[in-house]
This record gives structure tokens, sequence and C-alpha cells, in this order.
């Protein structure tokens, strides 16, 4: 007879802290995987609260949006982590978020949008290494989908949990190495910020 184990609790992940601080935001997906004893997160991670005024709840200033994420009970590092910037200069309040949550062997992308559409770098910032790259395909899942040289057909079957599962098996298994720069190299290589507000319907 085989005994089913308890699905795992973000209480015991690397998650545990970020979920406390009330970071994880607007979840796509925010419970266990298909994977024994991983949790996974797709959505927002608030890096900069604003000040709160009385007990009004204002939308964090600063997220690293579109986020994938996932953590396995009773370790205390992600293994592995993507999400998008508008710019490359959030890359260290990403860092300093994550803090103790990232290892010199875990898997951090980052798409930045006012980074070179040619160029793909490694920034080793806090003890981690992160992949910082352009955003090409309009989407995080997109170009991780690329990335990996996954294909969009043979995930469309699967849902939120499974898709999550295929990428960061393939992230952790990528071993491609970019130029590496520092994090004050990539400040002086990056292009102005776009304004996101810009052209919207008023």
């Amino acid at each position: 007879m085989t005994t089913l184990t308890a699905p795992v609790a973000i209480e015991d992940t690397a998650f545990a802290r970020l979920q406390q601080e009330g970071r994880m935001l607007n979840p796509v997906l925010k419970a266990p995987t298909h994977v024994e004893g991983r949790f996974g997160f797709r959505g927002e991670l608030a890096l900069r609260f604003a000040a709160k005024m009385a007990d009004e709840a204002r939308p964090p200033e600063l997220t690293c949006d579109q986020v994938m994420a996932v953590a396995r009970a009773g370790e205390k590092h992600l293994p592995f982590f993507c999400g998008w910037l508008l710019s490359f200069e959030s890359l260290k309040d990403v860092a300093e978020t994550l803090g103790d949550t990232l290892s010199a062997g875990g898997k951090y992308f980052l798409f930045c949008d006012n980074m070179d559409l040619s160029k793909k770098y490694q920034v080793p910032y806090k003890g981690a290494m992160f992949y910082v790259l352009p955003i090409l395909e309009n989407t995080v899942y997109n170009e991780m989908l690329e990335l990996l040289y996954l294909e969009k057909g043979d995930l469309k079957k699967k849902d939120t949990a499974g898709k999550l599962d295929a990428v960061a098996d393939a992230a952790l298994k990528y071993d491609v190495t970019f130029d590496t720069i520092t994090y004050d190299e990539g400040l002086a290589l990056m292009g102005p910020v776009r304004n996101v507000n810009e052209n919207r319907p008023v």
C-alpha cells in the first residue's frame, strides 16, 4: 500500500519569509507543484513598498513582474527564479529582496526592458549569478521556452504547475555562459527606462 505524503507547505520552503513580508503578489500559482517536495510561484514579487498612509493598502513602488520560481521543502535557497524588470538597475532590489534565499548554485534569470536586444550577460551579485537578458518574446514564459528549447505545444496540455515544473527542470540544467559584467558595468550599458504609461488610452 502506498502512503501519500502531505503536500509541501509554503512555510517549509525558502518562500516563507517572502510570504510573511507580503511580497508574493497577484499569484497565478502559489501552491505545491507535481514534483514531490516542490512549491511553485507565478506572480509578482514586491521589491519596494510604498509608505503606508494609516490603514490604506498601497501598491508597491517597485515589483519584479511575471515571476516564475520554485522552492523545495526543507531547503533555505531558491533553486530557480526568473522575472521581468523595467530597468536593469532593479537587479540590486531583486538580489536584496531575495537576500538569504539566493545561492551560488541557483539559476536566476532576469529579463530587462532596457538592455541591448543583441546582448546577454551574467552578473554576479550578493554571492549569486544572474543571467540578464533582453525581452524579445514579450513574456517571460515565452522567453524561457525559447532560451531552454522547450516546445510550447508539448506543454500546452499541462496545467500551470506542470508548465512551471517543465521550465524549472530545464532551467536547473541550463549551463550556457555569457559575458560576465559587474552590476556597475551593467548600469553604464543600460538604455533609458521606458515610460510604461505612454500611449495608454486615457
